[in-house]
């Protein structure tokens, strides 16, 4: 890890024990590790007799480019004294993983579903942007007892092949692996100036450390998920949800 990430790395653990979020690695199932943070404790025993009340259960899930924690820092470090936070890495983001050759949208949901029940949720509110869009769409259809809202934001309920050309062709990219997995600085300047609004002015070394931190790693697996990702348009269709959904609009 270049010096940069390792700096802001241990800079972040130490804000987040702060606020009460802590790491945790959730095994699903042998071969397959799903990393979260999480609410730094359990309610104490003295707290459950009194009748605390416990705290709703808030799940972020990322975009492609970042993983978990860095990608929704401030608003964990925001919402974590009133809600239980828990912020998974994508499998081949951050510290998860697996050694299974499923690629699918839903195989991603099932291990984040899974380990957020073996950490004691039975019911959430997701937030979520991007492929993390994409994510929960899917949790919401395929665990309706556990997702009980969903806040969204520039995402769609499935990236079908004609909404996927139609994207690209806007922003002027080949492929969302020549946009999501870039190669040089020039690709991820133009990978964080498509996603945000002024990008502010950053050393090229600073964008040398990113590269090797954040994309150079399982780059393969990852492009085989944004294959996985795109479906036919005759394979859509809208499910019925019985969860609130909240839209944030984002004309791109």
């Amino acid at each position: 890890m270049g010096r940069i990430s390792t700096i802001y790395a241990h800079l972040l653990r130490a804000l987040m024990k702060l606020v009460g979020v802590r790491p945790q690695a959730v095994q699903i199932e042998k071969g397959t590790i799903i990393q979260f943070w999480v609410p730094h404790r359990e309610p104490t025993n003295q707290e459950k007799a009194i009748n605390e009340p416990e705290k709703p259960s808030v799940v972020f899930l990322h975009g492609f480019a970042l993983d978990g924690i860095l990608t929704w820092q401030f608003q964990v470090m925001a919402l974590a004294k009133k809600y239980g936070v828990y912020n998974p890495d994508f499998l081949f983001f951050g510290g998860s993983t697996t050694d299974r050759a499923d690629r699918s949208l839903a195989f991603q949901v099932e291990c984040i579903a899974n380990g957020l029940k073996k950490l004691g949720v039975s019911k959430c509110t997701i937030v979520r942007f991007s492929y993390g869009g994409f994510a929960g769409f899917k949790m919401a259809e395929m665990y309706p007892d556990l997702v009980d809202s969903l806040v969204v934001t520039g995402t769609a309920m499935a990236l079908t092949k004609s909404l996927s050309l139609d994207i690209l062709q806007r922003i002027g990219f080949s492929s969302f692996a020549e946009l999501l997995l870039p190669r040089t600085i020039k690709g991820i300047k133009e990978l964080l100036e498509v996603g945000s609004y002024k990008w502010p002015w950053i050393p090229d070394s600073a964008y040398t450390d990113f590269l090797e931190v954040m994309f150079d790693k399982n780059r393969k697996e990852r492009g085989e998920l944004l294959e996985a990702l795109v479906i036919g348009d005759n394979d859509f269709r809208i499910p019925n949800y019985p969860q609130v959904i909240t839209l944030k609009l984002i004309k791109i």
